[in-house]
């Protein structure tokens, strides 16, 4: 046998094996066959093809790519060299891979339906959600498979994405749990949280039947269904319901799924919750979320808000780290590079460093161009938070003076105006006051601010104006509010006080306009004026009669204020009342006279006696121990006997002995009484 016949039957016999090897999915053994094939014959190209689907079968997908580096004999690589970029997580190689063989968007309806289908994932990786979008709508126009289920779960995703865009169709259906999920998160995306609740809730439960009815597992379903309770969670946070959003947070990483993407959502979220509370248990949560693999999988928003919440983080945790980071967040997301200043200049303040704050925050506004008005506006009210902090008003004053036509905004005008009272310049505040409102009846619309916001401020500069004595300004301010509330008569009232002030004979054509006194006040509300209580003292009320009509007065003359039929019955019933008697103690004795002193304490009665206390010596018994001018001092009966018998003789201050002795008694009263049950040291009681 020739060698050319030997070869043609080796390469027979290595086909074989490749192909039983494929059938059987066995993609280690099919790839050592076929790398013989290609050994032995470099040109065979579908022994190469079959190299490169077993490589990725295999996920080895970065030989692919060094096996088509080396040059092959396929006729067309594109499809595996795009795929495996694709999974190496280098979308934009694989994007452009795709792009040399059409020659823009308008030729992808040309590609093999496998390239526009790599194509949509590229795109969605890519986040060019609308051209992802578009494409997904020509597959499935023109594709019709048992993979339609999993297209229309596709494009249901990028809907949810194109959500917060504005971009999003709103009519796309809901027939699988999948596709309820996704209109879930575009609700979530459109802030309408309740209604995504919902859905969610109804996902969950469909999520649970359908499985249930393929015969999955309880680990598989738990599995599917973690990413719906952690939407859900999200949902519930964003309503403000912390607990109930903690919990299932707290049982998706309890499960521990494989989704590296979903751990790092999930804990991200929970440091959100933990703010500057468990900072330690935040910090291991947030070095899961930072990990490259689940930097792989996230969004670059998801990425650039985990970032941000972890140089928050920082400024709690570890402040002297907040400078090094910020250099991090500013290279790897130009655009949070303002965001990481702020924390910085907070940093600064807290350790009150205010003018380090100040310069930072004043070099930074310097840096930036013309095109970033927007930006520079919020370093100005943050440099004016910091001046005020310091304590200096004044710089603030200029701050907010310096920016423009933009210090006319409602809310600078009413920090102005607070700062200048502040200071005790009203001048000033009332220039401020006037010249807003000078702009912007100059401006004709209020442009972005709404007609409410400039009522109020109108509001408050009549007022303001009218109480320091300048109608004049007030009265403009109230002319503007009356052209958008015409029918205020408050507004018409102040105007005419307004006008009685600098122009009687306005003020004068204006009150033509207030109502009638009478379409005001009836006589039935002055009656009940005049009939509260609360209006007039007890004796006035009652001195007052009702009557049947009119008004009353205190004048009780016939035929004024004649009681009703009603009222008359009332005062008859209250007439036929009868006085309830009052209650008699228990053993009260009729015709026997009441102790006179019942209402004394009793150490204050005559009969009471003190208990003697035998601790106590006796210094006074009779006239034992004191001389017998010292007894008939304290005699006094004798003094009293002395001044029964004998005339009132004034004494030397003008006072009687009788009265002396009356007022010795009632000192004697009035003396605090002693504590008489005091507790004995020993023995019994």
């Amino acid at each position: 046998m020739s060698n050319s016949e030997t070869k043609e039957a080796t390469l027979r016999q290595l086909y074989t094996e490749l192909n039983k090897h494929c059938a059987s999915a066995d993609y280690d053994k099919a790839l050592k066959a076929a790398n013989k094939i290609i050994g032995l014959d470099a040109t065979e190209w579908k022994a190469a093809k079959c190299k490169l689907v077993c490589l990725i079968q295999s996920g080895k997908f970065m030989e692919v790519l060094k096996f088509l580096e080396r040059g092959t004999s396929i006729p067309d690589t594109t499809f595996e060299k795009a795929y495996s970029e694709y999974r190496l997580n280098r979308p934009e190689d694989a994007y452009r891979t795709i792009q040399a063989v059409v020659n823009g968007p308008e030729q992808w309806a040309g590609l093999a339906p496998n390239l526009q289908e790599l194509l949509a994932q590229i795109l969605y990786r890519l986040e060019r959600y609308d051209e992802c979008f578009e494409l997904y709508r020509t597959i499935i126009k023109n594709t019709h498979d048992d993979y339609d289920d999993e297209r229309r779960a596709n494009m249901s995703a990028v809907a949810a994405n194109l959500a917060g865009s504005g971009l999003a169709p709103t009519n796309l259906p809901e027939d699988t749990y999948e596709l309820t999920y996704n209109a879930a998160c575009a609700l979530a995306g459109r802030r309408e949280y309740g209604e995504a609740e919902r859905k969610l809730r109804t996902s969950e439960k469909l999520c649970r039947d359908s499985l249930e009815e393929d015969g999955a597992t309880e680990e598989d379903i738990i599995d599917e269904i973690t990413i719906i309770k952690v939407q859900l969670a999200y949902c519930l946070q964003m309503q403000g319901r912390v607990k109930e959003a903690s919990a299932l947070y707290a049982d998706a990483l309890r499960h521990k799924t494989n989704d590296a993407a979903l751990t790092a959502v999930v804990s991200n979220n929970l440091v959100v919750i933990n703010r500057d509370q468990n900072v330690f248990d935040s910090r291991k949560k947030m070095k899961v979320a930072t990990s490259k693999q689940a930097e792989q999988k996230l969004t670059a928003r998801q990425r650039k808000t985990i970032a941000f919440n972890n140089y928050l983080l920082t400024y709690y945790a570890s402040p002297a780290e907040c400078g090094v980071l910020a250099g991090r967040i500013a290279n790897a997301h130009p655009e949070l590079e303002f965001q990481a200043l702020l924390v910085r200049a907070s940093v600064l303040a807290r350790d009150k460093k205010y003018r380090e704050a100040i310069d930072l925050l004043e070099g930074y506004a310097e840096r930036l161009p013309a095109d970033r008005a927007d930006e520079l506006l919020q370093v100005q009210f943050a440099l004016v938070q910091l001046q005020l902090v310091a304590g200096n008003r004044k710089a603030a004053i200029e701050t907010l003076e310096s920016l423009g036509e933009e210090r006319y905004q409602p809310g600078v005008v009413s920090a102005l105006v607070t700062l200048h009272l502040g200071l005790d310049n009203k001048q000033a505040a009332s220039e401020i006051l006037r010249s807003a409102v000078e702009w912007y009846k100059r401006q004709k619309s209020g442009s972005a601010i709404s007609d409410a916001d400039l009522s109020d401020m109108w509001r408050q500069a009549a007022s303001f104006h009218l109480r320091g004595g300048q109608p004049e300004t007030a009265a403009k301010s109230l002319e503007e509010l009356l052209r958008t509330h015409p029918n205020d008569m408050k507004l018409l009232a102040q105007l005419v006080i307004a006008y009685a002030q600098f122009y009687p004979k306005r003020a004068q054509q204006a009150s033509k306009r207030l109502p009638a006194l009478e379409t005001l006040t009836t006589v039935s509300e002055i009656d009940a004026l005049e009939a509260t209580n609360w209006m007039m003292i007890a004796k006035a009320v009652r001195r007052k009669q009702p009557g049947a009509g009119g008004r009353t007065t205190g004048d009780q003359s016939p035929g004024v204020g004649t009681p009703s039929a009603d009222q008359q019955q009332q005062l008859v019933r209250k007439q036929k009342r009868k006085k309830r008697k009052g209650k008699l103690p228990k053993n009260y004795i009729i015709g026997v006279q009441p102790d006179p002193e019942r209402w004394l304490p009793r150490y204050e009665r005559a009969g009471y006696r003190k208990k003697r206390d035998r601790r106590v010596k006796e210094v006074i018994k009779g006239s034992q121990g004191t001389a017998s001018g010292q007894a008939d001092q304290f005699d006094m009966s004798k003094a009293y006997n002395q001044t029964k018998n004998s005339p009132a003789t004034p004494g030397a201050s003008g006072v009687t002995q009788l009265e002396q002795i009356a007022a010795a008694a009632a000192a004697t009263r009035q003396l605090p009484r002693k504590n008489q049950h005091k507790k004995k040291k020993g023995g019994k009681h």
